[in-house]
């Protein structure tokens, strides 16, 4: 192998190194809500994670691995619609926007726990649903 080519794949393999790696996944708990139809976020004691907006484009990858949440322990507040205890294995994109409450985006969906509501309501961490 020549000196040069030798240089170029050292500097290509610290630019790799470099990057950013995928995001990881992320155990997030806290209130599962779906008031609406298709609009879903888990609040938590970090803030607001959308998941789905009624309309999305780019809805997360394995939503399949997401339940009926009214399934479970569940609360309706608006016909079939309402919110939930729960745990949410996911990849996260954290956003800064002063505008909005949101903290971030659910990107990938890998597992959901339901829990019983008062495993929420316990938690003095966690923002009343909505």
């Amino acid at each position: 192998m020549s000196l040069r080519v030798a240089a170029l794949f050292l500097a290509s393999a610290s630019l790799l190194a470099a990057s950013p790696s995928a995001a990881a996944p992320e155990n997030r708990c806290g209130w599962i809500q779906n008031p609406t139809p298709g609009n879903n976020w888990l609040d938590d004691r970090d803030g607001t994670w959308i998941i789905t907006t009624q309309g999305m484009d780019d809805e997360p990858l394995g939503m399949e691995n997401f339940p009926d949440i009214s399934t479970g322990d569940y609360v309706a507040v608006n016909g079939n619609y309402g919110y939930t205890c729960g745990c949410i294995t996911a990849e996260t994109t954290r956003e800064i926007d002063r505008q909005s409450s949101a903290s971030g985006k659910i990107t990938a969906v890998y597992s959901v726990k339901l829990l019983p509501l008062n495993k929420c309501l316990a938690d003095r961490k966690l923002p009343k649903p909505e």
